[in-house]
């Protein structure tokens, strides 16, 4: 009976020591993991502090929170203008839906126009030809080259003089095209050319073969013959614009070591773009223009006979590709949305078909500024450094 009362009487002895140990204390504060405090009041009337794991939220910072809303990608025109600015839109429709922000493409008059919009910050992206790239960096530093096209595996062109007169050539043309080769320009076969040629298609094999247009009218293949530059002398020739790589500076840059004289021994003009020279050639407005090669392709849908009428007979040195430049106040995130995006585009059968058509692009890759050191040489030679 008496050990039955000592459990009882042990227990409330500890809850009295507990209770005289609680009284007078002092509260204690402590700080969880997240930086909280957390108190407790205990049966005695004191504080007691907890401590506890608090939950940590991490927000991650969004990419594109310093994009703006709406970027200007601004264009010259290859070809006609006005069907240029149709033909691109496409691709800044699909650039917007990648982004998410609109992508507005404006088509300027000519490379000038391009460097004026971008410098005012009027543009925000543009496809520039060489020398059009090396002209604006140099007024305006912070334009950064942001992306350099891929023709067929290659990351240069050239430039292709052509004719309608083949008592021009040294011999009868054939069907083909000119390339530089080791000891000088060389003819090949038009399917080993490396853009591709006028009356050059691929089949469902990725063969090359003859294209056939949807009438089933066959396209001509494009005639190329070889010919001294100095034949140029006494004619009238079609340019593409001023600040041309291909279609002016490299060209006359030749005429110039041939010791030709521009203003005095030839006829020119300006036409604005490549489609415009082959089309004022086909047509027998100009006896000699310039282009890229091949843009007698631009015209061969409405004139499939251009590769029998055209003859390309002599091309400038290799240049490096065209490239798209980009503002350098752009947010990097941006601009590398808008390569992958790019990239993405070419991936799709639209987005090979659009850029066959206005720029002959298959690809693209990083550009990298140090390669248009070759353009910069020419435009010193030629007396060029801004407009």
């Amino acid at each position: 009976m008496r050990r039955r009362t000592l459990v009882p009487l042990f227990v409330a002895l500890m809850l009295v020591l507990g209770a005289c140990a609680s009284t007078g204390s002092d509260d204690t504060t402590t700080t969880t993991a997240g930086g909280s405090e957390e108190t407790t009041t205990t049966a005695g009337g004191s504080d007691e502090t907890t401590t506890t794991a608090a939950e940590t939220t991490t927000t991650e910072a969004d990419p594109t929170a310093d994009w703006p809303e709406t970027i200007v990608y601004g264009f010259i025109p290859s070809e006609q203008a006005e069907t240029l600015g149709d033909a691109i839109q496409p691709y800044m429709d699909f650039l917007s839906a990648e982004l998410g922000i609109e992508v507005e493409g404006v088509v300027t008059p000519d490379y000038n126009g391009l460097v004026v919009a971008m410098g005012a910050g009027q543009a925000d992206l543009g496809a520039f030809g060489p020398f059009g790239y090396v002209q604006a960096q140099a007024q305006y530093p912070t334009l950064e080259v942001l992306m350099q096209s891929i023709r067929f595996g290659s990351a240069t062109y050239h430039g292709q003089w052509f004719t309608n007169d083949p008592s021009i050539c040294d011999e009868e043309p054939v069907d083909g095209a000119l390339e530089n080769g080791p000891d000088g320009v060389v003819l090949v076969d038009p399917f080993d050319a490396v853009a591709l040629q006028v009356g050059v298609a691929f089949d469902d094999d990725g063969a090359k073969v003859q294209e056939t247009l949807e009438d089933g009218t066959p396209v001509d293949f494009g005639q190329a013959c070889t010919a001294s530059l100095d034949k140029v002398e006494g004619m009238d020739v079609a340019f593409t614009s001023a600040t041309s790589t291909s279609g002016a500076v490299f060209p006359q840059l030749q005429l110039i070591n041939l010791g030709l004289d521009i203003e005095n021994d030839i006829s020119y003009s300006y036409l604005g773009s490549h489609t415009d020279t082959v089309a004022a050639v086909y047509n027998g407005d100009f006896d000699i223009g310039l282009s890229f090669d091949d843009a007698r392709r631009n015209i061969r849908e409405d004139n499939p006979d251009v590769g029998s009428k055209v003859i390309v007979f002599n091309i400038t040195d290799e240049i490096p590709n065209d490239v798209v430049v980009a503002r350098g106040e752009l947010p990097d995130s941006l601009k590398q949305a808008v390569y992958d995006a790019t990239v993405a585009f070419l991936s799709t059968d639209e987005g090979v078909a659009l850029f066959d058509e206005i720029y002959g692009w298959t690809d693209i890759q990083p550009a990298e500024d140090e390669a248009f050191d070759v353009v910069r040489a020419a435009a010193e030679q030629f007396g060029i450094t801004e407009d």
